[in-house]
């Protein structure tokens, strides 16, 4: 029998070391298992927990829940309480010690990114609901009250379940809206009433939004769009001619019984809280409306810069575009008569879906291709009776698992033809909205990112992006125009888009100046007439619009200079590996984000290998 060789000391210290360094891989990768699984279990309660609890936002997210888990949920529309208001911030509070707990060098890139924008938007939730009543949810240029029922409109049938969710989410409207008016009730008995000529308008649209003339007529827009919807699902033979019928008959009844009531309710509710002292003015007016205002744009445009670094990047984005104008009116004094002769000729492009190609193909030098196929796209026109509640032109965002088919709508009573139909297209479709959305959702699905990520919205990554192509869209079409012979209208579309930066940074300057300066509408007023602006009631426009949507205007155009910002940082880093396309690429495989993580995502971007990691 061979007898073993004795274990030699240096051979024991070996097998010491192998075991102790063996030991450590095994507790480093429970530790690194422990964090991830905690991640992926904490942000998959976060979602579901949201998707069940708003019927409507998970039907514009998910095209089919049930893939993500969701199949067994009531349908719901989250209605206001005080008592779950204060418990939803209890629960923001333990969802953040719980992904402070977490360790992020622990998690994989793509997670430690999520985690940090988290940790982000939850800390900004928590201040702003120390501020409970400084929100308005019935605010006459953007409501509950006018936003609803074009949501509802708009509502995609799928299915059958889609189909009986809608009805399910109309049945409730009449508790929804008494939950809003509670809202407005607390908000008076705190001092904090909406204006009563702003109470007015609200008032107006309850009274025209839905009228019991229209529903029995079978006009309205709540009634033929949701034919039209149902239509498509009898040629898919998804439901039967006799379904539908009972469907619609279904429609009529809680239309005429539950939604004209509660608009009627609402109406005559915000008429007991009208007070004719109250004025508008802006949140600067209201205990710690500075503050919360600082918060806000943190919220509405993702910037963390203080207003008064904001307040400075504006005038001197002004003064930039003001010069600009002014230069190229001196070097071409012909384009002031040829404007005010409008002898413009046609547009060479003649419809929207000639623009759309021609926008495609301009910009696929520097933008990145869409991943997988081609996105189709219907340009559709806003139902006509839905043309005053609607913005001139809207994107109707795609869910996160169906990208294939999108839709823009035209609103034809608010958008020209021609150029501003060509730049719209470019915010709303390609390379704006549109792209940017599918792109993000393809990506994301691809790479596995965490559905949660689809609860952060950033307005500023959004709608800045949409004005930073915008304008890239006039450049195109001084290109189409100038290929067309047409050199002066060339020249008028450069100009143009001057004129549309030098309004948006104008009315973003006005809301800081309104909210955080408490500006009056006489020093507003004073404003615009210095520049062109001389009409009291247009004054009193662009003030009360501003006074009631507060954010809204630096959302877009903020947005739009921290992109300009973000790519001279890029420019910098990146030297002479610096290209527009490669700029676009960083952006949009971000995501959607705030801009300070954007910056520091930047700062440790290696632009070449992130290139090669495409192919």
């Amino acid at each position: 029998m061979k007898k073993h060789s004795p274990v030699s000391f240096r051979q024991m210290l070996f097998g010491i070391g192998f075991l102790l360094a063996f030991s450590c891989m095994v507790i480093f990768l429970f530790s690194y298992r422990r964090d991830e699984k905690r991640f992926t279990s904490l942000t998959a309660e976060l979602f579901a927990g949201e998707m069940r609890s708003n019927t409507l936002s998970m039907h514009y997210t998910l095209a089919n829940p049930a893939n993500f888990g969701i199949d067994d949920y009531e349908p719901v529309l989250s209605c206001y309480d005080a008592g779950r208001a204060l418990r939803s911030q209890a629960e923001t509070e333990n969802t953040l010690a719980a992904l402070k707990a977490l360790r992020p060098d622990k998690l994989s890139a793509s997670d430690a990114y999520l985690w940090q924008l988290l940790i982000r938007t939850l800390e900004n939730s928590l201040v702003l609901s120390d501020y409970p009543y400084y929100s308005e949810p019935l605010s006459p240029a953007s409501g509950t009250q006018s936003n609803l029922p074009i949501l509802l409109a708009e509502y995609p049938f799928r299915s059958r379940r889609d189909v009986e969710d809608y009805l399910a989410l109309l049945d409730q409207t009449d508790d929804y809206f008494t939950s809003l008016l509670t809202y407005e009730q607390e908000k008076a008995d705190a001092g904090f009433i909406m204006p009563a000529s702003f109470l007015k308008e609200v008032r107006e649209q309850c009274d025209t939004i839905v009228t019991k003339d229209e529903l029995e007529k079978g006009t309205h827009f709540l009634q033929t769009t949701f034919q039209e919807r149902l239509s498509s699902l009898v040629e898919e033979r998804v439901i039967t001619a006799g379904e539908a019928d009972a469907y619609i008959s279904q429609n009529e009844r809680l239309l005429k019984t539950v939604l004209l009531p509660a608009y009627i309710a609402l109406g005559d509710g915000l008429l007991l809280l009208e007070d004719d002292s109250v004025l508008p003015a802006g949140l600067a007016a209201l205990p710690e409306g500075q503050a919360y205002y600082e918060q806000l744009l943190i919220s509405e445009t993702g910037s963390y810069r203080p207003v008064t670094e904001i307040r400075e990047m504006l005038v001197n984005q002004f003064s930039k575009e003001y010069g600009e104008i002014k230069k190229l009116a001196e070097n071409h004094p012909e384009i002031i008569e040829y404007i005010a002769n409008n002898t413009a000729e046609p547009f060479p492009c003649k419809d929207a879906p000639q623009m759309l190609r021609d926008l495609q193909r301009r910009m696929r030098d520097n933008f990145p291709a869409l991943p997988g196929n081609t996105a189709s796209i219907a340009v559709k026109a806003v139902s006509g009776s839905l043309e005053p509640y609607c913005a001139p032109a809207f994107y109707l965002t795609a869910p996160l698992d169906d990208t294939d088919s999108n839709s823009i709508y035209i609103n034809r009573s608010k958008t020209p033809d021609g150029l501003e139909l060509y730049t719209t297209l470019a915010h709303e479709g390609y390379p704006g909205h549109l792209y940017q959305t599918v792109y993000h959702n393809r990506s994301a699905l691809a790479a596995g990112e965490r559905p949660a990520r689809e609860l952060l919205w950033y307005g500023g990554y959004q709608e800045g992006w949409a004005v930073y192509v915008e304008f890239h869209a006039y450049e195109y079409a001084a290109e189409l125009l100038s290929e067309n012979g047409q050199e002066m209208a060339a020249l008028t579309a450069r100009l143009e888009a001057r004129n549309r930066s030098l309004q948006l940074c104008l009315y973003s300057l006005i809301d800081v100046m309104i909210h955080y300066e408490n500006a009056s509408f006489e020093q507003i007023a004073k404003l615009l007439q210095k520049y062109g602006i001389r009409d009291t009631d247009a004054a009193g426009s662009i003030y009360n619009y501003i006074v009631q949507t507060p954010g809204n205007y630096p959302k877009y155009y903020l947005g739009y200079l921290e992109i300009l910002s973000l790519r001279e940082k890029a420019r910098e880093l990146w030297g002479a590996d610096y290209t527009d396309y490669r700029f676009h690429l960083f952006f949009l495989d971000s995501g959607p984000s705030d801009f300070l993580s954007l910056g520091e995502r930047l700062a440790a971007y290696d632009v070449t290998e992130a290139e090669k990691s495409r192919f």
